[in-house]
């Protein structure tokens, strides 16, 4: 699952100790990396990288060694690579800027894969708009991207979270929970959020296509260790948009493909491909540099850093949303500049689309 509950900041604080460490090690030529993955329809992939040996043809080419590693908790995943004990992994733009670069690891984006575009959701057994939600109680993932889709939503019709009660409620428990009489709104994900969408009665009120640009799914890297390390950039760029071209084929290879996916995710094809379809995939490299690029995602990404700020994802030194620095291709900052702890680097995508890799 993308998200489960966390103590962020705890986190944070347990991984510190070993921040600086971990930058000085990343900070070094060498050949052996290993990447951190868990279970998501976009991040699904780096398995297939894995079991069908692109990941491993690419890192040969590079001269270099590439391990992909599950971690069944997608928190934890992140907590490891912010601990300095993995390389890169998979992550949402919000949990990469209030994670490690929250916690002080200087962290680039160097494969934006996909945005929500329908995945997040709201449903509810009562309410027949998200107005209706005032007074309510509203069952979600605290601090997750489900917490922020009900942010926007709410501001979409003029109310905030003073106008509803978040109850935090973990993914694991979620869909059992909107089956009680007392759990009448959720916010969630999927394949959880079509699992209660099936449920009679219920309204599905407000989604991620609203938002377009502001879920972001990204493999990220430490800064330091890209910077001394380049391979390891063409090599994952390299690896990720070959099974781009797979994936988003409709012939025997991509069906395939998907149905292993599918299988690995606890799906068959069919709802693998549904889960893709409400994902807007950059399946070409072009495309990702293009949106990277682009007013929509540095937007997107102020709005993220914002409501971050506001719920203390930041860190206790945070005075404001400014306080951690966020860099996009062509000079653009979200920040302050001195203190660049996330950067969205077109880079090695721009070199997959020129066939530099």
């Amino acid at each position: 699952m993308r998200q489960t509950i966390r103590n962020r900041l705890g986190a944070a604080l347990l991984a510190a100790a070993a921040v600086l460490g971990a930058a000085e090690a990343g900070a070094a030529e060498k050949k052996q990396f290993a990447l951190a993955w868990t279970i998501y329809a976009g991040w699904m992939p780096w398995k297939y990288a894995a079991d069908s040996g692109i990941m491993k043809k690419w890192a040969d080419k590079y001269g270099i060694e590439v391990k992909i590693v599950q971690v069944n908790d997608y928190v934890e995943s992140i907590n490891q690579y912010t601990a300095g004990q993995f390389d890169g992994v998979v992550a949402t733009s919000m949990d990469a800027l209030s994670i490690p670069a929250a916690s002080g690891v200087d962290t680039t984006a160097l494969i934006v894969g996909d945005y929500s575009n329908g995945n997040d959701g709201i449903v509810s057994k009562k309410a027949k708009s998200v107005a209706e939600l005032k007074g309510g109680k509203v069952h979600l993932v605290e601090l997750s991207v489900s917490h922020y889709l009900l942010a926007r939503a709410l501001a979409s019709v003029g109310l905030s979270e003073r106008d509803v009660s978040v109850v935090n409620t973990s993914d694991a428990d979620i869909v059992a929970a909107y089956g009680t009489p007392e759990v009448t709104h959720v916010v969630t994900w999927n394949p959880l959020l079509d699992q209660v969408a099936a449920t009679p009665g219920s309204t599905a009120l407000y989604d991620s296509s609203r938002i377009p640009g502001h879920i972001k799914d990204l493999t990220i890297v430490n800064t330091a260790t890209l910077a001394d390390n380049p391979a390891l950039g063409k090599a994952l760029a390299g690896a990720w948009f070959e099974m781009m071209a797979t994936l988003e084929s409709p012939g025997p290879e991509g069906q395939k493909m998907r149905a292993a996916l599918g299988e690995a995710s606890g799906t068959d094809r069919a709802g693998y491909e549904s889960q893709l379809a409400r994902l807007k995939m950059f399946w070409k490299p072009a495309d990702a540099v293009a949106f990277v690029t682009s007013e929509q995602a540095f937007e997107a990404m102020d709005s993220v850093r914002k409501f971050s700020f506001e719920h203390g994802l930041l860190g206790e030194g945070a005075a404001d949303a400014d306080f951690i620095g966020i860099a996009f291709p062509g000079g653009k900052l979200l920040g302050d500049a001195k203190n660049v702890k996330l950067r969205f680097d077109s880079t090695y995508m721009a070199m997959a689309a020129d066939g530099k890799l």
